[in-house]
């Protein structure tokens, strides 16, 4: 392997962990957040705010949003896999369940990406060693939040199937966003966002009367770190990576985003790590290198090729 072909994989990896941290935050965000702010408006602020402003940046950087229907039907569509049905069941799913088990329960993205992958796109090879990296990520996820965590699992079932469906929704939003292949990583996440943004304004102004609410300032600051940070930028970095490392490849974040979302909540929420958090960090991030790496050099020797 070239140095080129190294740095440019150290910099997918680096933006993966950035994209993971962003995410992992944006469960304690939204725990804050639905304190005082019901979960569709929550998400109906959040996706606008993030669209405005990728809009701004868009324009400032003197591009703009393609108007053609087929592409306005493609943002229309990634918005319902990748904001608005999954943003929304996590959010009011929150409003009962721990931020940590909805942590759990969405790290499970990269198997149902897989399994999409295997049984119904095969736009990508589905090898053994990404089965290997799902098995090591969801043993590390195991050892890290250690295994009483699921002791409460079906406790409250409704909203953790509701965590469960926004997962799916997940897998399938990097399954399609490869269809935005060609376009400048902003434009699609903006592109998204607005078009979820049209769709659930309206909804928030008929079912919560957002002018009614009071939201105490921890749940205001929590919208905007979520919607300029956890939303915006990583939206950004999400679709490109969706291009460099594959759907799976991709979705493998959710391993690294499990240890960063609870220490999260450790520093924020009074949470705790098991003992064994070191071992289970161990294998996160074996898991995610067997399902990013590899990919990577193969696209390398590719390129070395042609």
């Amino acid at each position: 392997m070239t140095a080129a072909a190294k740095i440019n994989i150290a910099v997918e990896l680096l933006l993966l962990l950035a994209l993971a941290t962003l995410w992992g935050a944006s469960y304690t965000f939204i725990k804050i957040g639905v304190e005082t702010i019901p979960p569709v408006t929550l998400i109906a602020a959040r996706t606008l705010l993030a669209g405005a402003i990728l809009l701004a940046v868009i324009g400032w950087r003197g591009l703009s949003l393609p108007c053609d229907t087929a592409t306005l039907k493609r943002f229309l569509f990634q918005a319902c896999l990748n904001s608005v049905v999954p943003f929304t069941l996590i959010a009011w799913a929150e409003r009962t369940i721990d931020a940590g088990v909805a942590v759990i329960l969405n790290s499970t993205t990269p198997i149902f990406a897989f399994l999409l992958t295997a049984l119904i796109t095969r736009h990508e090879p589905v090898t053994a060693r990404k089965f290997v990296g799902v098995i090591a990520g969801l043993t590390g996820i195991s050892l890290i939040i250690g295994l009483e965590a699921f002791s409460g699992i079906g406790d409250q079932l409704i909203p953790q199937l509701a965590v469960i469906l926004a997962t799916i929704c997940y897998a399938g939003a990097a399954i399609f966003g490869k269809n935005f292949k060609g376009l400048d990583p902003m434009i699609p996440a903006a592109g998204s966002l607005l078009a979820g943004a049209i769709l659930l304004v309206p909804t928030s102004l008929v079912i919560d009367r957002p002018w009614t609410l009071n939201p105490s300032p921890e749940s205001l600051i929590a919208l905007v770190c979520l919607s300029a940070f956890s939303t915006a930028l990583a939206f950004v970095i999400y679709f490109r990576l969706i291009h460099t490392l594959g759907s799976v490849g991709t979705t493998a974040q959710a391993y690294v985003r499990v240890p960063i979302g609870v220490a999260i909540g450790v520093l924020f929420l009074g949470e705790t790590l098991p003992t064994t958090a070191w071992i289970g960090l161990c294998c996160v991030v074996a898991g995610v290198a067997a399902m990013t790496i590899p990919a990577r050099q193969r696209a390398a020797a590719a390129e070395a090729q042609g």
